[in-house]
């Protein structure tokens, strides 16, 4: 990869804050964006925006087009079955919360269980606590080793034949950890319990195949991924989808509608109530279709050099504690520096123009399990470099300097 111009593509890097460099490694929450992708939005307003699916102007047919064409490259993108089952949504949050309602109308029941993992983000570990809460089922937690990774073995002792659905995130959001998804859906799937895997960390750092995992649902968002905000996808099996009442109601995703009674649209449009974000759609093809130009294996293994270097170069440092030490990590290093405050660090390296996260990253049962309150995180993108890293590792010596002797 040439990281030189592959940055060139992102103006938001070129730019200095108190006159530094802009080292930017916040990309666990929200990456920067590729000018491919504000072209592909910036055509659709410039020359075809119209409402979808339902008009039979040039504009219309065109904006559906490129709309329902999105969809189909996203499905071929991860090796879904089809189409179908791609569901646009407005994030991974809605996308899990969508499979949540789906059970809790028509699979969960009193005395059910669902199983999720310590390290989740808080979208995909509140929805199935409320579920359970709602249907009177056992809200199980499967808790993580001290490397940070998860157990197969006591996963397995926390299934039983009450267990009715398996939920985790593909890759931690604190942590780095890569979850071993595929013999998680291989080990659930014997006793046909289904799979959800939160991708919203994984998709944009390696190649993710469905098929391969044969996970049951599969949730990511366009913001993570170089692509725009407000725009996510749900992929689910056919199967569910077909079993599954929809998750909201109005307009596009009704068939027909009388005073007597309405019937549904066809997959995968009755899960999508409303005019959609096409625009975010097409964006978020357009991050894709970067990603693939790039090449996923060259990102993969340029971010591992890059990563790795970061973390050997951050562990000279004097009192800092990372968490997470799992063999199988990318993209993600949580740390705290002894008797500083990860907010206090994470201010004052601002200062030198990097750009970092502090707090508990929406996992606060992850964070309780280390006995802190929080950490300061930086997290890596395919723009990063190792120049960037030495940078940060120079701010966070700095700063610690400053405030040991305040």
């Amino acid at each position: 990869m040439n990281v030189s111009e592959i940055r060139k593509d992102f103006p938001v890097l070129s730019q200095t804050l108190y006159n530094k460099p802009l080292i930017y490694l916040d990309n666990a929450a929200t990456t920067q964006k590729p000018i491919q992708v504000f072209e592909a939005v910036e055509e659709v307003y410039k020359k075809y925006n119209a409402n979808i699916h339902r008009g039979i102007h040039y504009l219309s047919e065109l904006c559906t087009t490129k709309h329902e064409d999105t969809r189909q490259y996203i499905a071929d993108y991860i090796n879904a079955a089809s189409s179908n089952e791609i569901v646009f949504t407005r994030g991974t949050t809605e996308s899990i919360n969508l499979v949540a309602n789906g059970f809790a109308e028509t699979i969960i029941n009193k005395g059910d269980e669902i199983i999720v993992t310590e390290m989740e983000h808080h979208s995909n570990f509140v929805p199935w606590q409320m579920l359970c809460k709602k249907k009177n089922a056992t809200f199980v937690v499967l808790e993580i080793e001290e490397d940070g990774s998860i157990s197969i073995e006591k996963l397995k002792c926390l299934i039983t034949e009450k267990t009715k659905l398996i939920a985790l995130t593909h890759v931690s959001n604190v942590l780095g950890t890569i979850n071993p998804v595929k013999e998680v859906t291989k080990i659930a799937h014997q006793q046909e319990i289904p799979v959800l895997v939160d991708a919203a960390q994984s998709i944009q750092h390696m190649k993710v195949d469905v098929k391969d995992m044969d996970c049951d649902f599969m949730a990511f968002s366009g913001h993570k991924l170089y692509g725009p905000t407000g725009i996510g996808v749900l992929y689910a099996k056919e199967k569910w989808l077909e079993k599954f009442p929809p998750y909201q109601y109005g307009g596009e995703m009704i068939q027909n509608v009388s005073i007597e009674k309405t019937t549904f649209n066809k997959l995968p449009f009755k899960f999508e109530a409303g005019t959609p974000n096409y625009i975010g759609a097409i964006g978020m093809g357009a991050a894709l279709k970067y990603i693939e130009k790039t090449g996923i294996d060259d990102i993969v293994k340029y971010e591992k050099q890059v990563y790795d270097y970061a973390v050997e170069k951050l562990s000279t440092i004097d009192n800092i504690q990372i968490y997470g030490t799992s063999k199988e990590r990318i993209s993600v290093i949580s740390f705290n520096i002894e008797g500083l405050h990860p907010y206090d660090i994470g201010t004052l390296i601002d200062k030198n123009g990097v750009a970092v996260r502090t707090g508990n990253h929406c996992a606060e049962p992850l964070v309780h399990h280390y006995g802190i309150n929080g950490t300061t995180r930086a997290s890596f993108g395919l723009y990063n470099t190792k120049q960037e890293a030495d940078m940060l590792v120079k701010s966070i010596i700095k700063a610690s300097g400053i405030l040991m002797n305040n």
